[in-house]
């Protein structure tokens, strides 16, 4: 218990940092802190300026000793770009490997899908199984190892959109949105003489956020909300309105999902109502909508939206 009470205060003090830099995206932010302690990664998709870049580097910020990367993915970008590349050394008459921005603690991977399907296949490895090939050998990642990858949903020029076996590697796909007037005036004021992301300061250390990643998994979820996650996953089966449903992936991510959502609602077991709150967030991006149901502007979310509705909910 006292390990649950302390990963707690970890998420309380880690979402209260991050609020401090990225305002008026409270339920994205809590949702992507939530996927960090679940232990997967987030795909923000959003229009440029709402704060992507802003926010993972926020969060690096506010974890003394973790390691932060970030990677401008183009066109050109390779592989070893990304993974690291062995290079001889005339001293030893020896290849030496230098590892590439991968082999960081969290990893920015920013307008994803600029880069091409080779580059992006190199990272789908690191993501699944949180290891990298390199020349034949196998190189394991640290295990806390979290991508927040960025992308522009409106932009196609000089894209290469994320093949469905990546798409279903990020636990969830969020989306920041813009912010009201008043909260702009905020951010305005916030960054008169600079930027507040500059005068973070660490509000927890690595061991804490390794031991809120454990405590995660302590969460309690009873066998009757593990049965509702499936129920809601497998109704997105045989739907007339979808070619590509969601599969076993997806009902372990959104019971991860849950169980850190539900430390960071200060709570030890999960409900009802914290599992609805993320399914949209870590079931539309995984799904092919038909494309007679996209002419008639049905979209993933409303999907999931449909199919909670139509669920019963356990008591």
């Amino acid at each position: 218990m006292s390990d649950l009470i302390s990963a707690r205060q970890t998420a309380r003090r880690l979402e209260d940092a991050v609020r401090t830099v990225v305002r008026g995206q409270d339920a994205a932010l809590r949702n992507i802190l939530a996927c960090l302690a679940g232990g997967g990664h987030a795909l923000v998709e959003d229009v440029p300026g709402t704060g992507k870049t802003t926010l993972a580097k926020a969060i690096a910020r506010s974890v003394d000793g973790a390691g932060f990367k970030r990677v401008q993915f183009t066109p050109d970008l390779l592989p070893g770009d990304i993974l690291g590349v062995s290079i001889f050394d005339p001293r030893t008459q020896e290849f030496r490997f230098r590892p590439g921005p991968v082999f960081a603690d969290i990893l920015l991977a920013d307008e994803i899908n600029r880069a091409s399907p080779r580059t992006q296949s190199a990272l789908l490895e690191s993501m699944a199984e949180r290891q990298a090939t390199i020349d034949g050998e196998r190189h394991d990642l640290d295990g806390l190892f979290f991508v927040i990858a960025t992308q522009n949903p409106v932009e196609f020029r000089g894209t290469y959109p994320l093949p469905e076996a990546q798409m279903d590697r990020f636990m969830i796909q969020s989306r920041l949105g813009y912010v009201t007037p008043e909260e702009e005036r905020a951010i305005l004021s916030d960054q008169i003489n600079r930027h507040p992301v500059d005068s973070l300061e660490p509000v927890v250390n690595r061991d804490d956020l390794i031991g809120l990643l454990e405590a995660t998994r302590n969460v309690r979820i009873t066998d009757e909300l593990r049965g509702y996650i499936v129920d809601i996953v497998s109704s997105t089966r045989g739907r007339d309105d979808v070619q590509l449903a969601a599969s076993p992936r997806a009902s372990i991510a959104l019971m991860k999902m849950a169980q850190a959502l539900s430390l960071f609602e200060e709570r030890d077991f999960v409900v009802p109502e914290t599992i609805q709150a993320v399914a949209a967030d870590v079931i539309a991006h995984r799904m092919v909508i038909t494309p007679e149901a996209k002419l008639s502007g049905v979209t993933g979310r409303q999907v999931v939206a449909d199919i909670l509705a139509e669920i019963e909910v356990p008591v």
